[in-house]
């Protein structure tokens, strides 16, 4: 068994979940230096135009790749809560879910949290009730490089799973494909199943079974 190591990612994929099905624990990179136009502030969801990203503004993103990803800050002054919102609601209203879980996850967007960071461990530990999984989740104390990751360290006994920017909204690049770990569901837009979206289109369609389709 082994603990699963990935960054910080703004309502993550399906795919995301499905590696952490028989971990030990979740660690949560604290110590890199934030990427843009990645998960860690984006995600994709099927709207009737097809998918669309929903991605948070961040301040001074011009800077932004000099910062620690858990030190970023979000931008309020863009009014991207509601649009979110509004997008989530237009997209998923008509699900058989939404209503299910929508109260719950309008209250983590009302606390508007100051960094990023921190919206999406609230986000996450919201996902982790609503799939049940139960494993530790705990932050790196010092950056880890690609080829220590996979080695024990001091803070776990385990062998680590490097998983950083190994699921990407751009074009995949990894060998090890982001598109084949989350078993096919009824969507509510298109005949033809489309992968790679937020764990919201999984929850939405599917309320508590969600957890059955991760495989």
């Amino acid at each position: 068994m082994s603990a699963v190591l990935f960054e910080s990612q703004y309502n993550p994929p399906a795919a995301f979940f499905t590696e952490l099905l028989g971990a030990e624990a979740l660690w949560l990179e604290a110590h890199e230096h934030y990427r843009k136009q990645t998960y860690r502030n984006r995600c994709l969801i099927l709207t009737a135009q097809g998918v669309q990203p929903l991605t948070i503004p961040v301040i001074d993103g011009n800077r932004s790749e000099k910062v620690l990803t858990s030190e970023i800050e979000i931008d309020y002054r863009q009014n991207w809560v509601h649009r979110h919102w509004r997008t989530l609601q237009t997209a998923y209203g008509g699900t058989p879910y939404f209503e299910y879980y929508a109260e719950y996850l309008h209250d983590i967007y009302l606390q508007k949290p100051q960094r990023l960071f921190e919206l999406n461990q609230t986000l996450l530990r919201f996902y982790f009730r609503c799939l049940r999984l139960r494993l530790p989740v705990h932050l790196t104390t010092e950056y880890l490089t690609l080829t220590a990751a996979s080695q024990p360290h001091n803070f776990t006994t385990s062998p680590l799973l490097d998983r950083r920017d190994w699921l990407t909204p751009k074009a995949v690049v990894s060998p090890e494909p982001d598109r084949t770990s989350v078993r096919p569901y009824p969507q509510s837009f298109g005949k033809d199943f489309v992968p790679g979206l937020s764990i919201l289109d999984l929850l939405f369609m599917q309320g508590p079974a969600a957890g059955s389709f991760l495989s």
